[in-house]
C-alpha cells in the first residue's frame, strides 16, 4: 500500500478510484461517468487523474477541426 501511496484507512475508495482512472484511460467511460462511478467530485476526480499522468481533457485533431469549422461558419 505504502508502495502505491495508498491510504489503508481508504482502501476502498482508493481502489475505486484507480479502476475509474482505467476505465476513463481506456475510453470505457466518459471522465464525467468515471467520476460518478468512485462517487468523486469531478474537479477531484480531475486532478487524481493528472497527478497518475492521465490528461484529464481530450482534445484531439477532430476537436480542433470542428472548432475551425464553427469559427468559420460564424464568421469571426
Amino acid at each position: 500500500l505504502r508502495a502505491a501511496g495508498l491510504d489503508d484507512a481508504h482502501l476502498s475508495e482508493d481502489a475505486a478510484r484507480l479502476l475509474a482512472v482505467e476505465l476513463f484511460r481506456e475510453d470505457k467511460v466518459s471522465l464525467g461517468r468515471a467520476a460518478e462511478l468512485c462517487q468523486t467530485p469531478l474537479a477531484t476526480f480531475m486532478d487524481f487523474v493528472a497527478k497518475r499522468g492521465v490528461p484529464p481533457l481530450r482534445y484531439g485533431f477532430e476537436d480542433l477541426e470542428e472548432e475551425r469549422r464553427s469559427t468559420e461558419r460564424l464568421g469571426a
